[in-house]
């Protein structure tokens, strides 16, 4: 967690930007009756009956610094969708040395996944364009994408869409609207406030950490 915090405070650097990645899936949910459209007064109503469209993925990449986004809408969330997805923006960022790329434990980011689907000299090229940064186990609130993911479910994925297209269609719009914008994250838990606010469990590992406790 330390280490994921520090990273935060680093100041800009376009050589190595900090940029947070992670999925959501998304579920296809179509209508069996059709809704009540908004009229002067009322309010759209919907019909509690639904029907489930199966299901899709979000991918999904932020830097918090500089406020650019990336995302992409795939049918499943594999090796070969990460891989595809880490090869586009490995290509939004031609001149930096290394991306340092925030993410969690799932077992496709690792870059066996880029040799899984790529031929060795080109898994290997694009494996030296990463650093992975991964997240403390159930601490996945520790990656800035979740609240890019907030937003976007609050403008658009909180509503009934019944396709893919759809989906990917009003998502996609909504991230490059959010990109033009450099809509910035201005995150304020340092580790300072980290061992501050966490101290009893700072004390579980070494008792001298109890110092950290506000009195």
């Amino acid at each position: 967690m330390e280490q994921i915090l520090w990273l935060y405070a680093l100041a800009y650097d376009p050589d190595y930007p900090v940029i947070c990645l992670d999925e959501r899936p998304c579920f296809l949910i179509g209508e069996r009756v059709d809704p009540i459209p908004m009229a002067e007064g009322t309010v759209r109503k919907e019909h509690y009956a639904y029907e489930k469209n199966g299901a899709c993925t979000l991918f999904a990449a932020l830097e918090p610094l500089t406020g650019q986004r990336l995302g992409q809408v795939h049918r499943q969330r594999t090796r070969k969708e990460f891989t595809l997805f880490c090869q586009a923006l490995a290509a939004c960022y031609p001149n930096a040395r290394k991306l340092r790329l925030v993410l969690d434990n799932l077992n496709t980011h690792t870059v066996g996944a880029f040799y899984a689907h790529l031929p060795a000299d080109e898994a290997w090229a694009l494996s030296q364009r990463f650093e992975f940064w991964y997240t403390p186990k159930s601490a996945s609130w520790l990656n800035m994408i979740e609240i890019e993911f907030s937003a976007l479910a609050r403008l658009c994925l909180h509503r009934r869409i019944p396709t893919i297209e759809q989906l990917e269609a009003e998502v996609l719009t909504l991230l490059a609207e959010r990109h033009e914008k450099r809509i910035q994250i201005n995150w304020q838990f340092s580790i300072d406030a980290c061992r501050e606010k966490l101290h009893a469990r700072y004390s579980v590992v070494n008792d001298a950490n109890s110092k950290f406790k506000k009195v």
